[in-house]
């Protein structure tokens, strides 16, 4: 084929085939065809470069982070991950104009707070808790919340049980202990990160947020005391980062058996 002609081919189109015949021929061994799918392909719509085989190389698909970029620009990136592939689109932090044009593309979109879901997983069966120390860290839960929804978690709820009143948290104590995996969103001190560390031995991943007087500096005070944490094997993300999350969380409790990367059932026709 002529070089030229090679590029012009959609990225996500030409190396499959190429490597599905080598496949069939003998000529490429399975495992080199998957390490090299986990590579490629991206596709280059000008105003971003989508990743279609994140969820290969990582287990989760690309999300789209909507702060940044145009309505429009929203719009085509959302476009081109629902025309290709088979597994949940996220669109996070995304304000009433971005929303309105993305679901512009496809209206079956789930609205969540500010983010928006296409095509859910199917659910894992997780018994995933998202505790908050107080109500002002609700919206970094909500976007927590909404990307394992979207992945098949429809997570429990637990609000407004921070340090300073933890007879709250103790109140709900087998809640705790039924978890697989727990999300706790703190701002202030952080303190709870902590406790609630130190009453399971589920993963648990700890997420600062920005919430808090004079000293808490926007959320670093309670960064530096969960990463200080007494409580050994806590996963920090980064200040607010409520996606960051639900993503290591995911990761935590791995792929479901049986079901390939990205949320997608085994049976689910791949058409």
């Amino acid at each position: 084929m002529d070089p030229d002609a090679r590029h012009q081919l959609p990225l996500y189109e030409l190396p499959l085939s190429e490597l599905m015949a080598g496949v069939a021929a003998g000529t490429i061994s399975p495992d080199d065809a998957v390490r090299r799918l986990s590579r490629l392909p991206f596709v280059d719509v000008g105003v971003a470069r989508i990743d279609h085989h994140r969820a290969l190389r990582q287990g989760l698909p690309e999300a789209v982070y909507a702060p940044g970029k145009s309505a429009e620009d929203v719009a085509i990136v959302v476009s081109e991950l629902l025309d290709h592939g088979t597994g949940p689109v996220v669109l996070s932090r995304a304000d009433k104009v971005q929303t309105a044009a993305a679901l512009g593309v496809d209206a079956s979109g789930t609205v969540l707070g500010h983010t928006v879901v296409w095509r859910r997983a199917v659910d894992r069966g997780d018994r995933v808790l998202v505790v908050t120390a107080g109500t002002a860290d609700a919206p970094v839960a909500d976007e927590c919340a909404a990307v394992l929804w979207a992945h098949g978690i429809d997570a429990d709820r637990l609000s407004d049980v921070g340090v300073s009143g933890i007879h709250r948290l103790l109140a709900d104590i087998d809640r705790i202990h039924n978890a697989d995996a727990m999300v706790v969103v703190a701002g202030m001190e952080g303190a709870l990160a902590s406790v609630v560390g130190g009453l399971t031995d589920c993963p648990v991943v700890a997420v600062p947020t920005s919430v808090g007087y004079g000293s808490s500096l926007e959320g670093v005070t309670a960064l530096l005391g969960m990463l200080a944490s007494c409580a050994s094997g806590l996963t920090v993300v980064g200040i607010d980062n409520g996606f960051g999350a639900a993503c290591a969380l995911l990761r935590a409790l791995g792929p479901v058996p049986g079901r390939p990367a990205g949320g997608t059932p085994a049976t689910e026709d791949l058409e």
